[in-house]
């Protein structure tokens, strides 16, 4: 019984964001059947939303402001690199 609650105590964000992507899995299939489109695109962002934040809690990633501005410098920063390397040819119709 202590290993379980043990468990419980030690996955529970990841155990939350698993049940949150079942139950917006659920209910887009429910209101893609029932034409509720609006409200499936809702869902369908909850659950991606979940998903990426099940994976995050797996893997240990903490998401912080420096974190995120960090990711997005290095990302900037990668894409100049690569555009300056791209020849004229490619970048005018």
């Amino acid at each position: 019984m202590g290993t379980i609650a043990a468990s419980v105590v030690l996955m529970r964000w990841e155990l939350l964001s698993a049940v949150m992507m079942f139950f917006a899995s659920t209910f887009k299939i429910k209101c893609r059947q029932s034409s509720r489109n609006a409200m499936a695109f809702v869902f369908s962002g909850i659950g991606i939303g979940m998903s990426c934040w099940f994976v995050t809690g797996l893997l240990g990633i903490t998401l912080s402001v420096e974190n995120v501005s960090h990711t997005w410098q290095v990302t900037k920063d990668v894409f100049v690199e690569v555009m300056s390397h791209t020849p004229d040819t490619m970048l005018l119709p």
